[in-house]
């Protein structure tokens, strides 16, 4: 593990575990507030994401923004960080030995914030963190606590653009998340 923010980016940034790092522009090492009461984890970085370098900055982000505007969450005072941390072709989902790959990396930044809550955005980032028995259809709006971490399971902003009848149960979720807070 990692002591440091420097360590850990520094790593990141040259690492070849899979085969991910072929194809990245930037990895998308995290963002935030180091010191977050709150983190939320995503899948993988976009198009956008890969570009700029940051996660979230994409459409998918942009209506993240929304809601977090909604319920009275800052960006600014959150952590978000992806499962992955370079941006699989096509944005297709992370293939399990990519997950794999990167895991550590971002359990070091779970360690180094010491989040109280943790929002898990869809399937790829509940089951890579909490396990492959969880459904996000079934497990979404629910609080699961595991080690002294509340974690919700919420919608990947993704989804919402595919499915509006899913926003009004994303912020939903973030209104539980805000009033834990």
């Amino acid at each position: 593990m990692y002591e440091t923010w420097e360590k850990l980016e520094e790593s990141i940034q040259n690492c070849q575990k899979c085969k991910l790092c072929k194809t990245r522009q930037n990895i998308v090492f995290g963002v935030g507030n180091k010191n977050a009461k709150i983190m939320f984890i995503g899948e993988g970085p976009g198009a956008d994401e890969d570009r700029q370098g940051e996660p979230f900055v994409g459409r998918a982000g942009k209506l993240m923004d929304m809601a977090f505007d909604m319920v009275g969450i800052k960006r600014e005072e959150v952590y978000i960080a992806n499962i992955v941390k370079c941006r699989p072709p096509a944005n297709r989902d992370p293939e399990e030995d990519e997950a794999t790959a990167c895991i550590n990396y971002l359990r070091n930044q779970v360690m180094l914030v010491k989040p109280e809550i943790i929002v898990l955005l869809g399937r790829i980032a509940l089951q890579n963190i909490l396990g492959k028995e969880y459904g996000i259809t079934a497990s979404r709006g629910k609080w699961v606590e595991k080690k002294g971490i509340q974690y919700m399971p919420t919608w990947h902003p993704a989804a919402l653009l595919r499915d509006e009848s899913k926003k009004v149960e994303f912020i939903k979720d973030l209104m539980l998340v805000k009033e834990k807070e």
